[in-house]
């Protein structure tokens, strides 16, 4: 089970790999809510409050029709009109109690989603990431969660306004004549029964909407980065990409229009059915009234509650419904991210790494990203604690592989990666990556101060053992040059920085972390010489009294190596110091033979 969990995560996140999915639990959305129990008790009480405040204007209207004026008290109309007056003013501060409180619990469950989300997002192995495109999770992150945002903060407390408006007015109603009751609840039926079919078609569509947006977040993604804009510029490819997003917006142009469309007969005749209803309980109350069974004042007040207070609530829940049916498809989407395994996959035993030596074992292992595809073979090696091994090869050969399997990014499909003798997948994954420093040919930096992505590996670290880590990564007086010093942002992924200053902070980043076991890929091969230089003494200072893993492109930088390992097609076939492997004249002595050559034509 084991051995396969990295070769699960790759088949699970494959890009042509569609997920498969699974509808939504009302119960679990409930869930969301519960937290905020206090607060939703108070907006359901307000909520209550109002409504039964606003039946009191419909009795003094037909009180004032009925009794007020055919008596011709001005005494009697005052005190009506003033209690009419009097329950507006106390549904309005419950109106604003209720709003406060409603935002409340709605931004507290966004928070809480968006927390949850990203949360679970950064646990997810890399063979999500490599496996999906980064619009796509921007697009659940951002656009998918605003949109529950609407149906959390707005809709479900109008759904729940609308019900007990509903509620109280028909108690009111049949208590106060039940015979005009059942003729107001004539066209209810109408209104109702085409909602399941016009929901679940609006459903169907709000889920091929949101992986249209999926799609353009991540051309928007790609195009408008620095890298991606940089590529279309010096291809002169505008006009393809204008072009490319017409025809993806043009897509969801479509599928909104059908969206809008769909059930707009239905809503037409509802808002119909808002016309007809009142003038049925004309006709049947007009008769009871010309029977002399009925007070003209008690049909007009009907009239305002059937139309504010009964159809009007019946016609806005039923197009509340159909939007809730078509945010489903969303809940839908973000529920299946965090339904997707992480790669938190500490046994129960799992042991916690401490005082690591720095021991790494390669035990015939073999790997492959995918089922149909094997990049190492059968891989056997040995580094001893405070060794620098170096990784050697032509491109493909799985050098960084290697490095990867290491700090637990991906499991083997066969064999064991063993550090101190322990299986990696025996041991916490926070315990194994705490005592690993990675520093790669692509430096990552943050939109932030120097400072800042500094103590991304210690936060708590002094501004003396900034100075130091910098010092030591010869980056320091380089710091120290620039107006603001330490405070200095470095832009959008480092960008304002050369790429030889991004790596030399990238090292004394690293440093600040002080691993046992160092991982160097490819670390200086984007640099020129002198860069190259700099960074190569920063390197030493690293590297010193740590087990170091170095892929390098330029075998000059590794020539002290204490054992270097020369891969091809996914295997070791050469291993050794670097005088013996030039000796032994062989793959490695051919690969150092071919670049002398080539940089004695270079120069």
């Amino acid at each position: 089970m084991m051995s396969g969990h990295g070769l699960m995560w790759s088949n699970m996140y494959r890009s042509d790999k569609p997920h498969v999915r699974k509808r939504v639990e009302w119960r679990r959305i409930g869930r969301l809510f519960a937290p905020y129990w206090r607060q939703q008790a108070f907006v359901i009480a307000s909520i209550l409050a109002s409504a039964v405040l606003g039946l009191i204007p419909g009795f003094m209207t037909a009180r004032i029709i009925d009794v007020a004026i055919p008596k011709r008290s001005f005494h009697e109309l005052v005190v009506d009109v003033a209690i009419v007056l009097a329950t507006a003013i106390l549904s309005m501060a419950f109106g604003v109690l209720q709003g406060w409180f409603n935002s409340l619990v709605g931004e507290g469950i966004m928070r809480d989603i968006r927390t949850n989300l990203v949360g679970h997002l950064h646990k997810m192995p890399l063979a999500f990431f490599t496996g999906t495109k980064t619009g796509e999770i921007m697009n659940r992150v951002s656009n998918d969660v605003d949109n529950v945002d609407n149906v959390v903060t707005g809709t479900l407390t109008t759904i729940i306004t609308n019900v007990v408006m509903i509620l109280t007015t028909l108690i009111a109603m049949f208590v106060w004549n039940w015979r005009l009751a059942l003729i107001s609840l004539v066209v209810v039926p109408f209104m109702v029964l085409p909602l399941g079919p016009v929901g679940r078609r609006m459903y169907d569509i709000r889920k091929r909407t949101r992986e249209q947006r999926d799609t353009i977040e991540s051309i928007t993604q790609e195009t408008l980065s620095i890298s991606g804009i940089t590529l279309i510029k010096s291809f002169a490819r505008e006009a393809f990409e204008r072009s490319r997003f017409y025809d993806v917006g043009t897509k969801l142009m479509k599928l909104e229009i059908r969206l809008a469309m769909v059930g707009r007969w239905f809503l037409a005749s509802v808002t119909a059915m808002v016309i007809v209803g009142p003038a049925i309980v004309w006709l049947g109350g007009g008769w009871l009234a010309i029977q002399g069974a009925l007070d003209v004042g008690v049909i007009v007040a009907f009239i305002g509650y059937i139309q504010g207070r009964l159809y009007g609530p019946a016609a806005a829940l039923v197009g509340i419904q159909v939007q809730i049916v078509s945010a489903l498809a969303v809940f839908e989407r973000i529920f299946e991210y965090l339904d997707m395994p992480t790669e938190q996959y500490d046994p129960p035993d799992a042991i916690v790494l401490t005082q690591l030596r720095g021991d790494v074992r390669f035990d015939r292992v073999t790997f492959g990203y995918d089922a149909h595809r094997t990049v190492l073979h059968d891989v056997s090696f040995h580094i001893e604690p405070g060794q620098v091994a170096a990784f050697v090869g032509a491109s493909g050969a799985g050098k960084s592989t290697i490095t990867q399997l290491v700090p637990r990014f991906y499991d083997p499909r066969e064999g064991a990666v063993l550090i101190d003798g322990h299986d990696v997948r025996a041991v916490t994954l926070e315990s194994l990556r705490r005592d690993i420093g990675i520093v790669t040919q692509e430096t990552y930096l943050f939109h932030d101060t120097i400072a800042s992505n500094l103590r991304y590996a210690k936060p708590d670290a002094t501004d003396a053992e900034l100075i130091a880590a910098a010092r030591a990564a010869n980056i320091h007086e380089f710091i120290a040059s620039l107006s603001e010093g330490y405070s200095t942002v470095v832009g959008e992924r480092g960008h304002k920085l050369s790429g030889g200053e991004r790596q030399r902070l990238a090292i004394a980043r690293v440093l600040l972390k002080n691993p046992r076991i160092l991982i160097l890929d490819e670390a200086t091969s984007a640099l020129d010489s002198h860069n190259e230089t700099a960074i190569q003494e920063a390197l030493d200072q690293v590297m010193r009294g740590r087990t170091s893993l170095v892929i390098a492109h330029r075998l000059s930088t590794i020539v002290n190596a204490d054992v270097i390992f020369v891969m091809a097609d996914g295997r070791i076939v050469e291993y050794g110091a670097h005088t013996e492997l030039l000796a032994r004249n062989g793959a490695y002595a051919n690969l150092y033979r071919t670049q002398f050559r080539e940089r004695s034509l270079s120069s």
